[in-house]
């Protein structure tokens, strides 16, 4: 081995962690974009009749104002949000007394639902969109298989880590489609006021994620939760498949006569937890040292003490995890940018691919869990509307005066 070899910085390695996240989040809003495409008349002949809790406080009308369109969606998202604190509290709580088994079972209905529900229903309309000749039982089958298979393959690890983040970002794709069914108006400040909660709920001291986030690594435990894994393949110099980590070594001089309550508290705190509704983030690890009792007390012997220093999304299989809940909201983004035109949805696409690279290069500098939702999902409305305002006035103006770029 070369001990000569410059270590790799994080910014050298930081395009590895963005290419294994950007793939699967590329995947499920591209499939959104498409069924939107697909489904347009059907999502645009039925977005009014809608109905969910994120349209429980109003119901928007083409006759309305654009100001009471406006006030009606920002109670509607005020009622979602109020809904999310309320069931992610209860989540803190379920964890907090360890009904972890609870959870899981919680989890795995929920994807069921999703896969049966939602995924037999975008397949009936998908099936009328192409006329493609099944009968309801093979229908029914074939969809309660997939459904069975999905729920297996996110709730048990002994299937293949390909299948299961298929079925995940199946799960995203059929979630966020339904999401563009909601009211303009509704959608558009619903995201806001998302990317708003989850800035809130990580970064305060009582948010509810930060409090799973801090459970879960004071257990060394990791959160029964929808989370996307990508698992790194890295391999050293003998051709060894290693975790990935950027590591930091120093040496101590311990004395074994005296107990290791001497460390910081806060450096033995062992990464492993990921919080899987809408957040990704990295944690710290010190391993403990290896004390040679050997020695007589009152001796000293150095020990090396790695200092592990978790990656982007890393927990402590090495995997880099991304909360379901952001493909969710992005693949939402850029569904209702797709109702419009496809330059607007290009526009919003770069503008969340470079949100969540400003986002992991946060979290490799900071090394502290952050949200994953509100860089990108501010700069995808922002360019929503510039590209709608501005840039279809501009290329509009330049092909009717035959300019070209």
């Amino acid at each position: 081995m070369d001990h000569n070899r410059r270590p790799r910085s994080v910014l050298e390695t930081l395009g590895e962690e963005i290419i294994r996240i950007i793939t699967p989040v590329s995947i499920c809003m591209f499939v959104v974009v498409l069924l939107v495409c697909v489904l347009n008349s059907e999502s645009s002949s039925s977005s009014a009749s809608v109905s969910s809790i994120a349209t429980a406080a109003y119901a928007e009308s083409d006759s309305d104002s654009s100001w009471d369109k406006f006030v009606g969606a920002l109670l509607n998202s005020l009622v979602f949000v109020a809904v999310i604190t309320v069931v992610t509290f209860l989540l803190v709580l379920l964890f907090y007394l360890r009904c972890v088994r609870f959870l899981k079972y919680y989890m795995a209905f929920s994807a069921f639902i999703v896969l049966w529900i939602l995924g037999g229903e975008i397949s009936a309309f998908l099936i009328e969109n192409f006329r493609i000749p099944i009968d309801c039982v093979t229908f029914l089958i074939v969809v309660f298989n997939f459904a069975v298979v999905g729920v297996l393959a996110v709730s048990m690890s002994k299937f293949s880590i390909f299948v299961t983040q298929g079925y995940l970002v199946s799960i995203g794709v059929l979630v966020a489609y339904f999401f563009t069914l909601l009211p303009e108006w509704t959608t558009w400040v619903l995201l806001v006021a998302m990317a708003l909660y989850d800035l809130a709920a990580v970064l305060l001291p009582v948010g509810p994620l930060r409090l799973l986030v801090e459970m879960a690594i004071s257990r060394d435990e990791d959160i029964p939760a929808l989370v996307y894994e990508a698992r790194p393949v890295i391999h050293d110099d003998s051709g060894l498949v290693q975790r990935r980590v950027w590591r930091e070594q120093r040496t101590i001089h311990v004395n074994p006569g005296v107990v290791t309550e001497n460390l910081n508290r806060e450096d033995v705190r062992l990464a492993g937890a990921e919080e899987g509704m809408m957040v990704s983030g990295g944690s710290s690890e010190l391993s403990m040292p290896l004390i040679d009792h050997g020695h007589r007390p009152g001796t000293e012997s150095s020990v090396q003490v790695e200092n592990f220093l978790e990656g982007i999304g890393l927990g402590s299989s090495g995997a880099i995890k991304l909360g379901l809940g952001d493909f969710i909201f992005y693949s939402v983004l850029v569904g209702r940018a797709a109702m419009y035109d496809l330059m607007t949805v290009y526009a919003c696409y770069l503008a969340i691919i470079a949100g969540l690279g400003i986002t992991l290069l946060l979290l490799a500098v900071y090394q502290k869990a952050l949200p994953a939702l509100p860089v990108s999902v501010m700069l995808g409305v922002l360019f929503y509307f510039m590209a709608r305002l501005l840039l279809e006035e501009f290329v509009v103006q330049c092909s009717s005066n035959l300019v070209m770029f």
